[in-house]
């Protein structure tokens, strides 16, 4: 059976990276604000838009790999539906943030240098500040702000979010 990964490549809509192209008058030296507009439709360069994108402009692939891997905007794998910032500020960082981190990681199963679930529901990324110190530790989902957590009701703000605003 293939992988949520590999069937969702296969799912792809690469005419939106024609039309990526084509806005962008398939000139290589516009190679970073391609990758951003296809990152931001696909939420992450997958592999087949990059094939579509080398094919299209002649920018060799390993020229499109370096400038995806070097900049820290841009993701090679795919991103859950819901995205759960952990704020390690110092206040935060200070009041638990790493165990509330690891509780979430724990809970959804996320191994390794994993950040996204297997289901694709969630990704869990560390960030340096939230901007809301007084309610350290604090967390984000999209963009809700869960404040007070403690590494035992981190992992139930998850359940909270998806009762309130779905899947």
């Amino acid at each position: 059976m293939a992988s949520e990964s590999t069937r969702m490549e296969t799912e792809l809509d690469l005419s939106v990276v024609d039309r990526i192209v084509e806005a962008n008058h398939g000139e290589p030296r516009r190679l970073i604000a391609m990758l951003q507009a296809i990152q931001a439709h696909f939420r992450y360069l997958p592999d087949a838009a990059l094939d579509r994108l080398c094919q299209i402009t002649g920018v060799t692939p390993a020229h499109v790999t370096g400038v995806a891997t070097f900049y820290g905007q841009f993701r090679r794998k795919p991103m859950g539906r819901h995205l759960v910032r952990v704020c390690h500020g110092t206040a935060c960082h200070v009041a638990g943030a790493p165990q509330i981190t690891d509780a979430l990681r724990r809970q959804l199963g996320i191994e390794g240098e994993d950040d996204t679930d297997k289901n694709l529901l969630f990704t869990v990324q560390k960030v340096a500040c939230l901007g809301c110190c007084s309610l350290a530790p604090c967390l984000m989902i999209d963009e809700v702000t869960y404040g007070r957590l403690t590494a035992r009701n981190a992992p139930l703000t998850l359940g909270k979010f998806l009762e309130e605003h779905g899947p």
